[in-house]
């Protein structure tokens, strides 16, 4: 945090990563799961995480996530979106060598701006 660096623990098998590492997660989003043991791993050390079940059971394989802990105030159901045509061309994709030094630096200024620096 002191140094503003986010590590993203991503696995498919949420049981095999271990409980110490597990244990220092402090938001979790996860989409549909059919393991109990991954399930258990998910929920372990959440509060209401029994009640929660339900709802990870409920999600839709392709398109939902339940995200809880410290990033939001209540564990909560998103829509996930599809990475279709549409989404890359929404995004877009900037070929910064075709753009001015003046225009790079200020996007850099404005970037370092919005992470506090």
């Amino acid at each position: 945090r002191k140094y503003f660096v986010t590590l993203l623990v991503v696995d498919q098998r949420p049981s095999g990563i271990d409980n110490e590492v597990m244990s220092q997660i402090g938001t979790r989003i996860t989409c549909l799961l059919n393991d109990d043991k991954d399930i258990e791993a998910i929920f372990t050390g959440v509060s209401g995480g029994q009640s929660l079940r339900s709802v990870l059971a409920k999600l839709d394989s392709k398109q939902q996530a339940l995200i809880l802990g410290h990033a939001v105030p209540m564990p909560v159901v998103v829509k996930t979106r599809a990475y279709d045509q549409q989404f890359y061309q929404e995004i877009g994709e900037l070929d910064w060598q075709q753009k001015s030094d003046q225009e790079v630096f200020l996007a850099a200024q404005l970037a370092r701006e919005d992470i506090g620096f």
